[in-house]
This record gives structure tokens, sequence and C-alpha cells, in this order.
């Protein structure tokens, strides 16, 4: 088994037929993923490549500042690149209301980082943590970050998005609070799709707070995200798509399958609404194929025919 594979989480091997054999059990349990608990179920070490060369950074022990608590609405006035910019402006690099969780250890790289992973997370939207422009867009292949996004918020701060599967954003863009700038992924050194996230202060890598709550050091803790509630946008509530067919109209079902009734259609180009999101019947379609369904209100459509923008989940799961 080459370094990289060998440095692949257990489920993930698993998964990929990397490793077979008896587990007393032990695999059932890995593999029983709980998405309200992911730090349960993943509280294992991840792996990845520091900053490439000519970008490391030395990691503060102590917090940047004192916490200073915000209401919402006074975050929300924050929430763009500000001289006065605090700290306690950042939130998760995620949609409203996902859980998160976040790792950290003292063999990161830098120290400080967190590494936020989820069940099924490989191109689930990553947004701008606080408000600023963007610096890099950048690409290291397949060492170190892989693909990678720096936005400078002032006040000295800057944040770093690292493994990124896609990137939605260019240099010199100015970018709000909660906006979509990439998809999780794992390029570059990683070994399975997570989010590398860094928070510098000149220069120096500083331990994270999200909504005005410090991140913990060392070790897994799930995280609820905040970003972007206010504006009912994100992951955590609904989400806009876009319908794409080669022509015909799409059916709605009654259900997430296609065993389902027919109780609609939508024309090809139509935009909708997604409320929530259930696992079916497997589909192809124009954007590949998935078994996620995309409840529109008036029932469900295959995900492979939705253009979010992200390829996953962009809405929370049915109950």
């Amino acid at each position: 088994m080459n370094k990289q594979l060998s440095k692949l989480p257990w489920h993930l091997m698993i998964g990929a037929g990397l490793i077979s054999g008896s587990w007393s059990g032990c695999t059932a349990d890995m593999m029983a993923i709980d998405e309200s608990d992911p730090a349960a179920s993943l509280d294992w070490e991840w792996w990845d490549e520091g900053p490439p060369a000519g970008e490391e950074a030395e990691s503060s022990e102590e917090w940047a500042d004192d916490v200073e608590v915000f209401e919402q609405d006074e975050l929300d006035e924050i929430g763009s690149v500000s001289a006065e910019l605090s700290i306690s402006a950042f939130q998760l690099p995620f949609p409203c209301n996902q859980v998160w969780a976040g790792q950290t250890r003292t063999r990161h790289s830098p120290q400080n980082s967190v590494d936020f992973n989820r069940s099924g997370d490989f191109g689930d939207r990553v947004l701008s943590s606080a408000g600023g422009t963007v610096t890099v867009v950048g690409n290291t292949g397949s060492d170190s970050y892989g693909r990678w996004i720096e936005i400078d918020h002032g006040s000295g701060y800057r944040t770093r998005y690292a493994h990124l599967n896609s990137q939605n954003v260019r240099v010199g863009q100015r970018v709000g609070r909660g906006q979509l700038i990439g998809t999780v992924g794992t390029t570059g050194g990683s070994s399975g799709p997570h989010l590398h996230f860094e928070l510098r202060r000149n220069g120096v890598a500083i331990r994270p707070v999200f909504n005005g709550s410090r991140a913990f050091f060392f070790g897994t803790r799930n995280y609820r995200s905040r970003n972007d509630c206010s504006s009912g946008g994100g992951g955590g509530g609904t989400s806009n798509g876009t319908v794409r067919t080669a022509g015909p109209a799409l059916t709605v079902r009654s259900g997430p399958g296609t065993g389902f009734a027919a109780v609609s259609s939508v024309s090809n180009g139509s935009r909708v609404r997604i409320r929530c999101h259930s696992r079916g019947t497997r589909v192809s379609g124009t954007y590949g194929t998935t078994t996620l369904w995309d409840n529109i209100g008036s029932g469900y459509v295959s995900d492979a025919y939705v253009y979010t923008g992200s390829d996953g989940r962009v809405a929370p799961m049915c109950d």
C-alpha cells in the first residue's frame, strides 16, 4: 500500500475495498455515521499536508484577543470588511445549521488549523467565514493545499480554505460572509474529503472563534454553523436550483424514487426551491449519478437533473 493510501481513514479504505476481512464488530460501528453527531463516528486523526513552501505560519498559543460576544444584528453589521473587524465576527464556513466535526491536533500544520469533516461531505458548499476580499485562488496540484482560497478580512485577519474540489471566486473579488466560495474536496496532500481551515492575523495562525465561541483545542468536537442564518440562506434552510434536462419536462414524484407516483412535472429551465433532501432510487442524469432527491414542495425530483452550483446537499435532510 502506498504512502497516500496508508494514511486514508479506515472507513474510506473499507469503502474503497482496500481493506477486507472480519473486524469483530468494529466495522459496523465505524460505518454507522450519525449526521447529527459526526464527531462520534469520525473520531480519528485525519491527515493532510500543510501550506506550500513560503506560506508556512507560526501558531500562537494565545487567542488573538479577548472574545467579545455580539448580538446577531451586530454581527450582521460587521459581516463586510471593516477596520474594526473583531474575531467574534467569524462564522463556521458552512451553511446555516449544518453540523460538522472539527478536529485540532498538535501535529497539524499550522498547529492552530481546524480540519472539518462529516459523512458524505465531498462537494458540500464552503462559505466565506466573514466578509472580505479574495487574495488567493491557488492550486498546488497533488501536494500541500491542493485547490485553496485565501480571503483578506481587514484588521490583519485572513482565512484559508484548503483541499477544495472547486473554487467559485476570483482574485480581487469582494465577498460577503456566507457567500459560496467553493466546495469540499480532497485535492493536494489529503487523506480524504474534508476542509482545512485557518485563521491568521498579521501572518500568525491563531485559534479561531466561531459565532463568538472559541474552537476546541486539542481534539474533535461538533460545531453547528450559524453562517448566513439571518438571510435564510445556505444549507440549513431552503435553496434554489434550476432544472436541466435534454428538453423534456422532469417528472415530480410523491416520494424519493422512480417507484413513487408521478404527481406533476417541471419544465426544463424552471427554477425550483429545494426544501430538503432524501435518499432514494439511484438516477443518472445531467449532473451525474446520485441517490439524492430534492423535495420541491409539490413532490420530489432527482438531484441529478437540478443545478445548484454544488455537487451535493444544499439543504437539510428531510425528517
